[in-house]
């Protein structure tokens, strides 16, 4: 299992210095998040200031974009890291693809997400392989490249193994039945409920587990929807990693922080579904009540200590890496937790965790 890094929102003149501590401390990639700045711009100098660590968007909108210019980034990106960088897509949710960004919100989720990964594969077919670009589907039509505008082959393929994929068989990412892996950036795409599970199977080398899951949920309903899709595209499960985002606590203050997010994300609607099979749909209906009515300062009161226990890990930091080892065993490939990496805070924490994790 491999343990890697988030990102912090912070400007870009300090993400080198973040990125170096981030491979000397021995984390094996770095993700950045969508949420005050923009996805993309750090992997420029992560990928500049490092040589062995991975990174990759955990996640960027894939609805505020359109899949050309997702396909330049990421080749772009892809180039300069020399294979190190890994696409993550999200979708966000209504609210802020139409009352955020100004966009339409699809009548089909899976079914424009697919589109999109086609699509920029399709891109990247035509500059690798020089495959005439022609994808029709429903939301896209793509059929114009000419010269002026290919950016041309990578210099170098994907390395396979940074990207995760199949930990339980040790694979590397290069290998396996999806089109493109070792060849073409790998593409993560992240969710929390079944439908996109399923899609990261059939299509995907990795998915994104969103912080709001429990194991439960994720042996229950995420890993067995991802092999629904691996079945239909004749993969295996294992060929796509499963990328582990994890709540963690180990003092007052830590549990704290933890049932306030816990609480937040708990009264999204649509992530309903996770409290639904602990039996917690009423608290989360009165946790979106109150996030309707702006107060949020309430909100945290409602989880109780057995929906913290089951959302987080809850040990003392000594044995921090052997509790998630032992929680997520069989269930994930990659770990990062909530916490975001701050060099300089907790340097000697971090660097024995990362080595906890390579023993």
């Amino acid at each position: 299992m491999k343990l890697d890094a988030a990102l912090p929102p912070v400007p870009l003149s300090a993400v080198p210095a973040i990125a170096r501590a981030a491979e000397m401390l021995g984390f094996e990639a770095l993700w950045t998040s969508e949420t005050t700045h923009d996805p993309f711009l750090p992997h420029t100098l992560i990928a500049e200031h490092t040589s062995r660590l991975y990174s990759g968007t955990a996640i960027a909108v894939s609805f505020a974009r359109s899949p050309a210019t997702i396909a330049y980034t990421a080749w772009d990106l892809a180039a300069q890291s020399q294979g190190r960088f890994i696409l993550g897509l999200g979708t966000q949710v209504k609210a802020h693809i139409e009352r955020r960004f100004g966009l339409e919100w699809p009548a089909s989720v899976t079914g424009k997400l697919r589109e999109q990964i086609q699509a920029i594969r399709a891109f990247w077919d035509c500059w690798q392989n020089g495959t005439p670009l022609n994808f029709r589907g429903e939301y896209y039509k793509l059929t114009l490249m000419a010269p002026f505008f290919n950016p041309g082959k990578l210099p170098s393929p994907a390395r396979g193994g940074g990207a995760g994929g199949g930990g339980a068989r040790g694979e590397d990412a290069g290998e396996g039945s999806a089109r493109g892996r070792g060849e073409f950036p790998p593409i993560y795409i992240a969710g929390v409920n079944p439908g996109l599970a399923t899609l990261a199977g059939e299509l995907c080398d990795g998915f994104h587990v969103h912080p709001f899951h429990t194991p439960q949920y994720l042996r229950e309903v995420l890993l067995p929807a991802i092999s629904v899709g691996a079945h239909k595209a004749g993969r295996a499960r294992t060929d796509t990693a499963v990328s582990v985002t994890a709540f963690v606590a180990s003092t007052a203050a830590e549990r704290a922080a933890a049932r306030q997010q816990i609480a937040f994300y708990a009264s999204t609607p649509s992530y309903r579904p996770v409290l639904a099979l602990h039996g917690w749909t009423g608290i989360g209906e009165q946790l979106s009540s109150l996030a309707a009515r702006g107060k949020w300062a309430e909100m945290p009161a409602l989880v109780t200590d057995e929906m913290l226990e089951t959302f987080a890990v809850l040990t003392d930091e000594s044995v921090l890496a052997r509790a998630i080892l032992e929680r997520y065993n069989g269930l994930a490939d990659r770990i990062t937790l909530y916490t975001p990496f701050v060099p300089g805070q907790r340097d000697t924490f971090w660097s024995s965790l990362a080595g906890d994790f390579k023993e």
